[in-house]
């Protein structure tokens, strides 16, 4: 597949400026990227494909590219008409995104982004608190802590604010500053920080009790399924595994395939239509076979994770264990516009081995389990021993 990689994972342009953020919400303050289909391996067998009940039909991108020639050639923005092309044909995974924005998903894909290292989230009571901050990064430097609550960004409050726009305002240009007041067991402060492009480890390891070895993937970066193969490499012999995809927003395509291709000797992963024509996406032979795993997914598993989750799931391979996944398994593909700018169309979905769709549905956990999910997941193990 020539070019870029297409991306399969963002809704279509909500604000200018602010469409980055507004898709992962804190994910993207932390750094996740966005969805990708394999620049090479999958395979076309050009069987049609049909669209899904009640599914619009796919945007032309012919008349996208036209709409924004025209209006180049008018003197206004082509990002502009393009977008309303989209808007208008009901593709509510396309977008389209100037030349910076998707300069910086293409970073992103990289595991870098421009901000200041925290991550917010919305607390019990309704207010805005740091969810995580990242070591080294402008907030940690600042003192700001977790558990602290986030109360205005550059003279704005944000109490009211959904946690996307948070993230929203907290994202900028590298070494612009923003100016947040924070409150911490009743007294309150501010801070001013300058905005630093920094890097994530979208993949983490620890020890659970019994041995078990729990790796959480937060997006599929580059890298990040060398990294899972890494991480089952050291784990002690025998030792089970839990994959935690819990609010995994998504990521590259053939990241998925390669964690995939960690525990699997080869065979079909996934399925997926562009334009009528149905391709493949197979692991890798000689992945271990042999240690327990258990999958932890929830309502943030979306999109490649997804893809990732209903592959183990349907070869047998792991016990799935947590709440439905999101339901995201349309397929978008790029293209460049006249003026720089690209849009993103959708052009098919997705379907697990056994060729259930995703889109809409979701892929629902062989172990249901909400707040002791974890925990779950260890029994699982346990109960699958040291072999399957």
């Amino acid at each position: 597949m020539p070019g870029p990689d297409p991306l399969s994972h963002r809704p279509r342009s909500l604000g200018r400026g602010a469409v980055l953020t507004l898709v992962f919400a804190t994910a993207l303050a932390a750094g996740a990227a966005t969805d990708a289909l394999p620049r090479e391996g999958a395979t076309d067998r050009l069987v049609p494909a049909a669209r899904p009940a009640g599914d619009p039909a796919p945007v032309d991108q012919r008349e996208v590219a036209r709409a924004a020639a025209e209006a180049v050639a008018d003197g206004k923005s082509g990002t502009e008409a393009a977008q309303d092309v989209v808007r208008r044909g009901g593709d509510h995974w396309g977008a389209v995104y100037d030349e910076d924005e998707y300069e910086e998903f293409r970073q992103a894909l990289d595991g870098r982004y421009t901000g200041v290292g925290l991550s917010p989230r919305r607390s019990g009571d309704g207010a805005v608190e740091v969810a995580r901050v990242q070591p080294g990064g402008p907030a940690d430097r600042a003192g700001i802590r977790p558990g602290d609550r986030l109360r205005e960004i550059d003279g704005r409050a944000v109490d009211r604010r959904p946690v996307t726009e948070v993230v929203a305002l907290l994202r900028g240009d590298r070494s612009t500053r923003v100016d947040l007041a924070l409150e911490r067991a009743g007294r309150g402060w501010t801070r001013s920080l300058t905005r630093a492009t920094l890097s994530t480890e979208s993949v983490t390891v620890r020890r659970l009790d019994r041995g078990a070895v729990l790796i959480r993937v937060a997006a599929f970066t580059t890298g990040s399924g060398e990294r899972v193969r890494e991480a089952v490499r050291r784990a002690p012999a025998g030792a089970g595994i839990v994959l935690d995809l819990r609010g995994n927003s998504g990521g590259l395509v053939h990241e998925a395939v390669a964690a995939a291709s960690v525990f699997l000797d080869g065979g079909l992963v996934a399925t997926y239509d562009v334009r009528g024509a149905e391709r493949s996406l197979y692991a890798e032979p000689g992945g271990d076979t042999e240690r327990p795993l258990a999958v932890l997914v929830d309502g943030g598993t979306m999109s490649a994770a997804e893809l990732l989750t209903g592959g183990l799931q349907d070869r047998g391979r792991a016990v799935t264990v947590g709440t439905r996944t999101f339901g995201k398994g349309s397929v978008q593909m790029p293209s460049r516009l006249p003026d720089g700018s690209v849009a993103e169309l959708t052009v098919g979905h997705y379907r697990t081995p056994a060729g259930r769709g995703v889109d809409g549905t979701g892929i629902t956990p062989d172990l249901p389990a909400a707040e002791d999910a974890e925990e779950r997941a260890r029994a699982v193990l346990d109960g699958l021993g040291t072999s399957r």
